[in-house]
C-alpha cells in the first residue's frame, strides 16, 4: 500500500503540468496497469509491486496524450468503446444526440433504422443499438482505422448482427430511407483554440472544418431530406456558437431545425424533422 501510495503521488507530480486531475489520472492509470478497477486499488489495493507499465503509461500522460489512448477504452451513454490514436474520442457532449432521439421516440417502439453519419469508432450507432434492441444500423466512415475500431466494437458489444459499418464519404450512394439519422461531423473552425493534447494527437479530419467549422454540415446537408423518414428525426452535433447558421443550412427542402442544449445550457445539436 505504501509503495502504491508513493507512486501515485510522483505520478500526479509529474502528470500535473499537462492535466488538471493529475491525481485521478495516475489512480486510473495504475488501476489499468493491475488490471483492477479504481475502487479496488483504492479500498483494497493487491499486494504487489508497481508493474513498469505504469510508468510507460505515467510518461505517455504526462507528454499530453489523452488517457482514453492509454488506456485504450472510453465509455459513452451505456456502452465502453474500444479507442486509440486515429480515432476521434468520444465526448459526454455528444450524449445530447442520444438524449434527443430518446425524447422523440418516447412511447413509440422506437427507431428500426438507424443511421451515423461519421461513426468514427462507431460511438452513435452502437450507444443507439443497445437503447433499441430490435433496431438496425448503419455506419459510414472515411477513415479505414475508425471503420476497424467500429467493427471491433460491434464485435465486443454483441451488436454485430445488427450493425453494418461502410467506408464512404457521408451519404454518398445511401439510397434508404431512416427512422433515426445520426451525425457528428467535424465543426472545429482551423484556428481555434482546444484542449489539452487534442490538436496533437487527435486527428485533424475528424475535428476541423474549414474557417467557421461549417464545412462539413454544409457538405452533408442536403442529402438529410431523403434519409430521414416522415416520422423520424436528424440529429446533428455543433459547436456552441454554431446554432444559428448551422441551421439556417440544414433547414431545406421542408425540414424543420429547432436546436437542443448540453447539460452546461449551450446549443449542441440542430434537430431535424418533418413537423
Amino acid at each position: 500500500m505504501k509503495t502504491f501510495a508513493r507512486a501515485l503521488s510522483e505520478a500526479a507530480r509529474k502528470i500535473s503540468d499537462s492535466s488538471d486531475t493529475a491525481r485521478l489520472d495516475a489512480e486510473l492509470l495504475l488501476a489499468e496497469a493491475l488490471g483492477i478497477d479504481r475502487d479496488r486499488l483504492l479500498l483494497s489495493p493487491p499486494e504487489r509491486d508497481v508493474p513498469d507499465r505504469f510508468w510507460t503509461m505515467v510518461e505517455r500522460r504526462t507528454a499530453g496524450e489523452p488517457m482514453s489512448y492509454i488506456t485504450g477504452r472510453r465509455a459513452f451513454w451505456n456502452v465502453e468503446l474500444h479507442v486509440g490514436p486515429g480515432v476521434l474520442i468520444p465526448r459526454p457532449d455528444t450524449e445530447v444526440l442520444i438524449t434527443s432521439a430518446l425524447e422523440h421516440f418516447e412511447g413509440t417502439a422506437g427507431p428500426a433504422r438507424i443511421l451515423d453519419l461519421g461513426t468514427g469508432p462507431g460511438t452513435l450507432l452502437l450507444a443507439a443499438l443497445d437503447i433499441w434492441p430490435k433496431a438496425t444500423g448503419l455506419g459510414i466512415d472515411q477513415s479505414r482505422r475508425a471503420m476497424s475500431y467500429a467493427a471491433a466494437n460491434a464485435r465486443r458489444l454483441g451488436l454485430e448482427p445488427r450493425a453494418e459499418f461502410r467506408l464512404g464519404n457521408w451519404a454518398d450512394g445511401v439510397d434508404e430511407v431512416f427512422d433515426l439519422v445520426l451525425c457528428n461531423p467535424p465543426y472545429v473552425p482551423e484556428q481555434a483554440v482546444t484542449g489539452p493534447g487534442v490538436k496533437e494527437h487527435e486527428p485533424h479530419e475528424a475535428l476541423f472544418a474549414g474557417p467557421d467549422g461549417l464545412d462539413c454540415i454544409r457538405a452533408v446537408a442536403p442529402d438529410f431530406p431523403s434519409l430521414i423518414a416522415r416520422a423520424g428525426l436528424g440529429a446533428v452535433e455543433i459547436g456552441f456558437d454554431q446554432g444559428g447558421p448551422a441551421s439556417e443550412i440544414l433547414a431545406r427542402d421542408g425540414l424543420r431545425a429547432r436546436l437542443a442544449q448540453d447539460l452546461g445550457g449551450r446549443d449542441r445539436a440542430v434537430l431535424l424533422s418533418w413537423a
